[in-house]
């Protein structure tokens, strides 16, 4: 393992800086350190005091060993200031499957954090991601700009942020698509959490496919955000998401639902992503509007507008 003080000086430095850059701004949860050292490819983030860091795994390079593991760990709560117990250590790995649904060996304790004048639960240590995708804070607040008035429609929810600030933001009403339990269940803590409660924001456990041709006769929403996996083959699903080859149909079937004068707001991770060629021509590329200060290092999603 290469010598850890430029890792602990290269952190310090940026803890110094994008703490003063949140204060200004008043977000408490925010990106510390993004793969700035090559040797150490790890992403670090900060969530109102605790730490959430994951190591990604490279292809041709051998995993971090338990002690390797150790030592990083304790060296970002030195150079951070924190005890051991506020910092959820992991690795990511590709994902497929049940298995990006699935707990880690560690029991985690929900934490209630802040984003916007709205209060999300997260969980740091349980699962691989943490209940807030915090690359999409830019993208939220643009959700909650454009929801007045608006039927909101939230496609693979997760743990329904984006229909929080839909809300927040004076929707009419919202339906919220997630085919797991444990995320509908969460979406609806975040949402009580936020004193979002009643029959306008209805929670839809369905495969996405399926609910989009159920509904293509009976429902049409002003605003559809899309946000898929790059990828999933769960056993709940009818087919297999591959992203890349199923975006086309995905926003074929937004669109039948779309209200005139609608918007369908897409947006994925795969990072060798290509928009079909016969869709881009009606789309309007985003991406540098929602994608935070703390996470241009290294661009974790692109993101398209439609209007109908």
């Amino acid at each position: 393992m290469s010598d850890l003080i430029p890792f602990a000086n290269r952190l310090r430095k940026n803890f110094r800086h994008w703490s003063k850059w949140a204060k200004r701004r008043e977000v408490s949860c925010y990106r510390i350190y993004d793969r700035d050292i090559p040797e150490f490819p790890l992403a670090i983030d900060w969530y109102e005091g605790q730490v959430h860091a994951q190591v990604f795994a490279r292809k041709g390079i051998d995993d971090l060993d338990e002690v390797q593991e150790k030592a990083i760990a304790d060296t970002i709560c030195e150079v951070l200031e924190l005890p051991s117990e506020a910092l959820a250590f992991k690795t990511r790995r590709r994902q497929k499957g049940a298995a990006q649904y699935e707990k880690s060996r560690v029991w985690g304790r929900p934490k209630i954090v802040h984003e916007g004048g709205l209060a999300f639960e997260v969980d740091l240590h349980s699962y691989l991601d943490t209940g807030l995708f915090l690359d999409h804070r830019n993208t939220r607040a643009m959700v909650r700009e454009r929801a007045s008035g608006r039927r909101f429609l939230n496609l693979f929810a997760y743990t329904g942020s984006f229909t929080v600030y839909a809300a927040a933001g004076g929707a009419e009403d919202s339906v919220t698509v997630d085919l797991s339990n444990t995320y509908q269940a969460w979406s609806q803590r975040n949402l009580q959490l936020n004193g979002f409660r009643g029959k306008a924001h209805q929670l839809v456990r369905e495969d996405v496919f399926k609910y989009l041709h159920l509904s293509r006769k009976r429902e049409r929403f002003d605003m559809i955000m899309l946000d898929p996996p790059s990828f999933s083959n769960s056993k709940k699903m009818r087919d297999i998401l591959d992203v890349q080859r199923d975006h086309p149909k995905l926003l074929e079937g937004c669109v039948q639902l779309l209200n005139p004068g609608g918007e369908i707001i897409f947006s994925n991770n795969l990072r060798k992503f290509k928009l079909d060629p016969a869709i881009a021509e009606h789309a309007e590329d985003i991406t540098r509007q929602t994608v935070p200060d703390d996470f241009k290092r290294h661009t974790s999603h692109r993101c398209w507008l439609f209007k109908a």
